[in-house]
């Protein structure tokens, strides 16, 4: 049904975390990730997922997903496989188990084995860790997101998108023996870019969440000198400001915010 529909939905997930800039140096911290993995361990498996998901399908849903499956199992050819596991990610992903969609991507990515594919698998699991409170689900789509992310980078060192994103799942998902690693890899990257503002932004965000107004404000204040577009900074500052005691400028940001007006 529609299958240009679904393909859609899984091509977009790359998007839904907040896409940036890329076409920079790799920072020294990323380059030996293909020895980092299996830094979050995975505490379930796709079959169970699957198991559990489907009890809470209609049946004509479950079918339409069997069947599916079943070709995806018996294709021989990867153009198949990739237009199966991508109708099965967007399927999957729009009946709302985003966890499972990522399993399902992963299948496209490993079968078409580009950048970009690998990317849209890690951004569905991360979508799924973020989406969850689940401490057994978050801990399989962490673990994933992360593999997704290293192979993405390790296909397209260049793309600071791929870069940043997994030391976001870091933040997301702290390892238990580095709680601080996605802070540290952020920081790394600016430190080799400091003047990227999808860095400055995350910086930022996780300043306000820490509670160190003064340096967010400042982090977000250089972003929207070096993008005035970025609405999302915009609004970030206004609760930077409120969180300094800065009643006013948190005003004037929220205005601006609720609005959209950049001027």
């Amino acid at each position: 049904m529609q299958k240009s529909i679904y393909a859609t939905i899984g091509v977009a997930l790359i998007f839904l975390l907040v896409m940036y800039f890329g076409c920079e140096k790799t920072a020294p911290q990323f380059r030996d990730m293909e020895k980092s993995r299996s830094l979050v361990a995975e505490s379930t498996d796709i079959q169970i997922l699957l198991q559990e998901a489907k009890a809470e399908l209609s049946a004509a849903d479950s079918e339409t997903l069997t069947v599916l499956e079943k070709r995806l199992a018996a294709a021989n050819q990867d153009s198949l496989r990739i237009s199966l596991a991508q109708e099965l990610s967007g399927r999957w992903y729009a009946l709302g188990f985003p966890a499972i969609a990522g399993y399902y991507a992963q299948e496209l990515a490993i079968a078409a084995n580009t950048a970009e594919a690998w990317s849209i698998a890690g951004s569905t699991y991360a979508i799924a860790l973020q989406r969850s409170q689940d401490e057994r689900l978050r801990s399989y789509a962490a673990g994933r997101a992360v593999t997704a992310y290293e192979n993405a980078i390790s296909l397209a060192p260049d793309d600071l998108t791929n870069q940043i994103n997994l030391a976001l799942v870091f933040t997301d998902a702290p390892p238990t023996d580095n709680p601080m690693k996605g802070i540290q890899l952020l920081l790394g990257l600016n430190n080799s870019h400091p003047d990227n503002p999808a860095v400055l932004f995350h910086l930022g965000r996780l300043a306000i969440r820490t509670g160190q107004f003064d340096r967010a404000i400042e982090r977000l204040e250089k972003v929207l000198q070096l993008d005035p577009q970025r609405q999302d900074a915009v609004c970030l500052l206004a609760e930077a400001y409120q969180g300094n005691g800065e009643e006013a400028k948190a005003a004037t940001y929220l205005e601006k915010c609720k609005g959209g007006n950049m001027q």
